[in-house]
Parts: structure tokens; sequence; C-alpha cells
């Protein structure tokens, strides 16, 4: 595969969408805000053949049209997309298979549910602001040292598995999300790996028990019948993938916001029952990702054609600011009350995860407001904050100055 500078220039971003072009990475918006408002739906022929829909209505119809629009490839790359790649139930899968394994699922992720995990979330929130309050408030970049602990440890206490795994799952999603989409081979040797790692604490929980996510599956059913173990695998392989990067790419979002916007900081720290709003807004406004499905059969979408076996993007950042369903939609709201945006997806694969990460970003943002209610970049930082290439988008560095 071509390393990414080597990859020809976007010229037109109607008829030649490249998400991994260096001015989309830098800072996509304009990007879909002239998609959105140019034509309804863009061509490219990279990738075998893809469409990007931008507009609300078109997002949504797609997202609810799972008899057309398959969800069994959402990550975009180099492979034709007869491809089955690794499935990874169920958001890779179409109903009536996906509402099955969606079902053996919600239990643990219920509002109720996930308030065993808000404490554990508060106690690795001021772990982490211990860390940063004992280097005397610099070099401290916020995305590295606070937003990226945070899903990443919950991720692996849900699992109950050791603390320090925490650094190699970074690793490996940098590979599969950053590099693997234009690196078959190191999609494929990355996904090896993660489900031998699987596999072994799945054989582990069956042996020793537990109290966990694994433990919790082991005793589920999908329509009378045990789950195997390869489903099992590829079961915890996404809740791996699902429940980190997206959310610590939430929190970075946010927090880099509040560093360049004072007037919102500042009105935070004074309005702390504001936060839940606050959380809302920044999700429409940075939504995290944003994914694909599949055309099953040659079709239409807002009166363009889309051949079977092509790509067709839901631009979800480009949906979240569409004039037609937001006021003033390029602007931070953060008490905006109609906030029904579309980050954690639409129709049946809405994020199984939502309330879990809601419920992280809100204790992140009291916690890190509380111990350093002044911070703002580094000086300079508008030069040096790096961000995440991929269908995954969030900042990987932000140097911050806390007082």
């Amino acid at each position: 595969m071509a390393e990414l500078k080597d990859r020809p220039p976007v010229e037109d971003w109607a008829t030649d969408f490249d998400h991994f072009d260096p001015a989309f990475i830098a800072d996509p918006v304009p990007v879909w805000n002239e998609l959105r408002e140019r034509c309804p739906v863009a061509h490219s022929e990279r990738y075998n053949g893809l469409n990007v829909v931008t507009r609300w209505e078109d997002v949504a119809a797609v997202a609810h049209d799972t008899a057309t629009f398959s969800s069994r490839r959402i990550v975009i790359n180099e492979l034709p997309t007869h491809h089955r790649g690794l499935p990874l139930p169920p958001i890779n899968d179409d109903p009536p298979l996906h509402t099955m394994k969606r079902r053996v699922m919600l239990p643990f992720f219920n509002p109720i549910a996930i308030k065993r995990w808000e404490e554990p979330v508060r106690e690795i929130c001021r772990r982490a602001l211990d860390v940063i309050d004992q280097r005397g408030g610099t070099d401290v970049d916020l995305a590295v040292d606070y937003a990226q602990v945070i899903p990443a440890e919950l991720t692996a206490i849900m699992l109950g598995v050791k603390l320090e795994d925490v650094p190699q799952f970074r690793v490996w999603l940098h590979d599969l999300l950053e590099v693997g989409p234009t690196d078959i081979e190191v999609a494929r040797e990355t996904s090896r790996i993660m489900q031998e790692y699987m596999a072994e604490l799945l054989a582990d929980r069956r042996a020793n028990g537990g109290d966990d996510l694994v433990t919790y599956l082991l005793g589920q059913t999908i329509d009378g019948e045990e789950i195997s173990d390869a489903e099992m695998i590829n079961m915890l392989f996404l809740l791996l993938i699902a429940g980190i990067d997206t959310t610590w790419s939430g929190i970075g979002f946010s927090l880099l916001h509040l560093a360049t916007h004072p007037e919102d900081r500042r009105r935070l720290v004074a309005e702390p029952a504001l936060v839940g709003s606050a959380v809302e807004e920044f999700l429409r406004l940075y939504p995290p990702v944003w994914v694909a499905r599949v055309a099953q059969h040659d079709t239409e979408v807002a009166g363009c054609p889309v051949a079977q076996g092509e790509w067709v993007v839901l631009g979800i950042p480009a949906a979240n600011r569409d004039p037609e369903v937001y006021e003033d939609p390029d602007e931070a709201h953060i008490d905006r009350e109609r906030n029904l945006h579309a980050s954690f997806g639409l129709g049946v694969h809405r994020c199984l995860g939502s309330n879990l990460a809601r419920m992280e970003m809100l204790v992140a943002f009291q916690e890190w407001l509380t111990a350093f209610p002044d911070y703002h970049l580094d000086e300079g930082a508008r030069g040096v904050t790096t961000w995440a290439n991929g269908q995954v988008r969030g900042p990987r560095s932000i140097p911050v100055r806390l007082r």
C-alpha cells in the first residue's frame, strides 16, 4: 500500500474525496460544509468507489435503510467491499441477526448498569490529575496525560485485565484505525494479535471466572444457543475498539474547545449544572467518528446514483452542522436545549455504549475543571496540536498550561 505522503492530493472534494488527504486530517470542517452546500452526494473513485452523504435527511435515510445499505463493512479500506472482512458483532451485522446480538449486550450498558462504573471513572480521572499536578503544571499534554487515559483504563477494568495492558491498547488502536485502512497487512496482523489476546482472556474466564464483561458474556445466549468462542472473541474485539478511541477523542475535543474558548470554560466553572448540555453540544460540534455502509444493489441517494458494492459514507460531522436542522450550526452553545445530534449514530446501529461515553465525558469535565479551572493552550499550541487520521478523529496532542 502507498504511504500517505505518496497519495495524490485531492483537487476536487466533490469528485475525489479522500479522508486521508492531509488537508482533511488537519481540518475536515470546511470540507464537510462545502460538500453539504455544494452537492447532496459526493462521489470518488478512490477505495473502489465511494459516495459521501452530508445532509441530515440523507444521512438519516441511509442509516435507517438497512436492507439497501449494509453494515457488513463500516471502516473504509482498500479491500473491495465484497470481502467480508473480520465480522465484529453486532456492529457488522444487519437485522435480524444484529438485533439478537445487540440484545445480549444491552443489559450491561443500560443507564442503570453504567452507574456501577461512575466511581471507577472518577478514580481514574483523579489518579491522572494527581500525576499531572505533581509536574507543577508544566509539560502537560491534555490528550495523552488525561483524555486518553480515562476510557483506556476503564476498558481494562471492565475486561478485568491489568492496567499495564493499556499502553498496548493504544498501539493496537493506532495500527488498526490509522495505519490499517491504507495498509491491509498491518490491519490483518494487528487483528490477529488482538484476537489472540481476547482468546486467552476468554479461556482464563472460562477456567477461573470473574466479575467483568467477559464473564457476563459467558452467561449469555443468542436465540437459546451458547455464544461460540469465535463470536465472543469478535464481540470483545469490537468493544475494545469502540469503547476507547471514540471516547478519548470526544473528551480531548471538548477540553480543547474549552482551552480555546475561555468564555465557555468560565461559564461551565461558574454554572456546573450546564456540564450535561455542554457534553451534548461538544458531541454535536466535534463528533469523533463517522462510519460507512455498503450498497447491496444499484440504488439512488438524493437522486444520485450509487452502484452495488460501493461505499456510502454517513457524513455525521456534516449532518451535525446542517443549517436546516440547527440554529447557528457552527457555533457552540453549551446551553443548547434542542440537540438531537447524530454522533452516536442513527437507526438500529445507534451506539451501544452511548450512556457509558456520556458518563465518562461528564465525569472527565467535572474533575478536570475542578482541578484546573484556568487552563489554556500552551503558547503556539495551535501549531503543535496533532490529530488522528482515519474515521475516528480526535486530538492526539494538546499542550496546555494549567495556571
